[in-house]
This record gives structure tokens, C-alpha cells and sequence, in this order.
């Protein structure tokens, strides 16, 4: 099971339809699209905090379980990072110490089902995708949903800076499984056909590596 993990505008759902092409595995996506919680957390993100990570916790746990039942498969965000998600919000004051309380034992008897199964569910790999703040915001710009504009609200400049800054901190501490860090500045993989197939090419290898 191959993991992706990155800020907001990273490229995970790029990537993972390309490793999922690549490898003729199925892929499991993080359901944004079709979410009606979340453009209501971004309307009011204290009320709807909590409620969309409790959703999205539950969405990745099943997601996981399902991807288990396949040999191979390819996941573009899972519950590994769910709480540095979270977390970023309780700091910023949109949970309560209650919430906060109560989403924490949630997580651990998840991750402990995990660890603890028969068949273990950590990733074989989790590929992270660096990306620097300001190709953040230029992606973010670019796909055009309304309730993550700048424009439209300014207090998702800071809430931008402090998710894309954390997750350099949750990479390096990240010990669930192997792992690889992919430059998403240096290699734009979704416009740019050499740079996929050279990303491509760096995954198959480390891949190759942990088989042996």
C-alpha cells in the first residue's frame, strides 16, 4: 500500500492517479468534491472543525481497510497525518478541549487497530510531496474552489503558512513505515511529462529497494 501525504495544492490525487495507472492498482481518494461539510467549515470553521475531521477520520479509516483487501494500492492522504490536520485547528481555537479530548482517543484506538491487526495496515510507503508555500498558494488559486480563496477570506493566508510549515515537522518525525520526499517544486509531475516519469522512476526504485 502506497501512501500520499502533502500540504493543500500539493498534487496527491495527481500523483496517485498516475501510480495508480502506472501500477494497475486501484486507488482510494479523499472525498473533497463531493463533501458537504467542508465548505461549511470554511464558512464557519469553529463550528465545523470538529465535525469535519470526525468525517474525514472515518472516511480514511475505511479507506485503509479497504485498501488492505488488495495486494497493492494507492491512497492520496490517509490517517496518518489526520491529526496535524486537526491539531492546526484546536491551536488555532476552532475545538474545544472537549473535542480535542474526545477526537485524540478516537485516534489512538484507530492507529492502535492498526499496529495491532493481524495484518498490520501501515503504508509500505508514504511519499510526501514538498511544496513551498508560494507554489501553495498558486495552486490553490489556480483550481478555483471558492471557499479556499484568499480573496474570499484573508485569514487563510496565516491558516496556509502554518499547515504547509507543520507538515515539514510531521514528515521528519513520521515513523509508521518507509518513506520518500518528493520535490514538488523542482518536479512538476502533473504538467510536465519528464518530470513524471523521472518521480515515477524514484518511487519504482525506493519500491525496488524495500522488496529486496
Amino acid at each position: 500500500m502506497l501512501v500520499l501525504a502533502g500540504t493543500i495544492g500539493a498534487g496527491k490525487t495527481s500523483l496517485t492517479k498516475m501510480l495508480s495507472d502506472h501500477l494497475g492498482t486501484p486507488a482510494y481518494y479523499e472525498s473533497v468534491e463531493n463533501n458537504r461539510i467542508l465548505p461549511l467549515f470554511y464558512k464557519d470553521p469553529k463550528k465545523y472543525a470538529f465535525l469535519l475531521q470526525i468525517d474525514f477520520l472515518n472516511r480514511r479509516m475505511d479507506d485503509i481497510k479497504k485498501a488492505w483487501k488488495n495486494s497493492e494500492s494507492v491512497l492520496d492522504r490517509s490517517i496518518f497525518e489526520d491529526s496535524l490536520l486537526f491539531h492546526l485547528n484546536a491551536d488555532l481555537g476552532r475545538a474545544t478541549k472537549t473535542e480535542v479530548g474526545i477526537y485524540d482517543s478516537l485516534l489512538q484506538n484507530m492507529m492502535q487497530e492498526i499496529s495491532t491487526s493481524e495484518h498490520s495496515k501501515n503504508p509500505d510507503l508514504l511519499i510526501h510531496i514538498n511544496i513551498s508555500f508560494e507554489t501553495m498558494l498558486r495552486r490553490i488559486q489556480k483550481r478555483g474552489r471558492s471557499f479556499e480563496q484568499i480573496d474570499n477570506d484573508p485569514d487563510l493566508y496565516q491558516y496556509y503558512r502554518d499547515l504547509n510549515n507543520r507538515y515539514q515537522k510531521w514528515y521528519q518525525e513520521y515513523d509508521k513505515s518507509p518513506k520518500i520526499q518528493i520535490d514538488g517544486d523542482k518536479f512538476d509531475f502533473v504538467e510536465n511529462d519528464g518530470d513524471k516519469n523521472k518521480v515515477i522512476d524514484m518511487i519504482d526504485e525506493k519500491v525496488e529497494k524495500l522488496a529486496i
